[in-house]
């Protein structure tokens, strides 16, 4: 169903909505919030850490991302569950591929603080 409003009420409509999902997410899914945690705790540190603008740019963009995966696999898993509980081949399937996704996300995460800790600790830029 198409949305009736328009211009700047679509735009605070839209906020509200990705909000209830924000919400939604914090209440039923906890690896949400344990990821929402660690990025909390490790949001100063990306500014303590990054030597840069653009590193602590790529610090705080990565752990978004994990939250941004996670948001989608939970949809997902959503869905899914929706649909039935009963065991399907491409029930699972989807909801695995959701859990990889999650999975790459952190590992890019891993990837750029490691390489921005390395930086800072060894001195030498990879």
């Amino acid at each position: 169903m198409k949305s009736p409003h328009t211009g700047l009420k679509r735009v605070w409509f839209a906020l509200g909505y990705s909000w209830k999902g924000l919400k939604a997410s914090w209440q039923h899914e906890a690896a949400f919030r344990q990821e929402a945690l660690l990025c909390l705790v490790l949001t100063p540190i990306a500014f303590w850490l990054g030597q840069t603008v653009w590193e602590v740019v790529a610090l705080l963009a990565v752990l978004l991302l994990v939250l941004l995966v996670e948001l989608l696999n939970s949809a997902i898993e959503s869905v899914v569950d929706r649909i039935g509980e009963e065991y399907h081949v491409l029930s699972g399937r989807a909801k695995d591929q959701g859990s990889a996704a999650v999975l790459l996300a952190l590992i890019v995460a891993m990837l750029v603080w490691g390489a921005v800790i390395y930086k800072r600790w060894i001195g030498v830029e990879l």
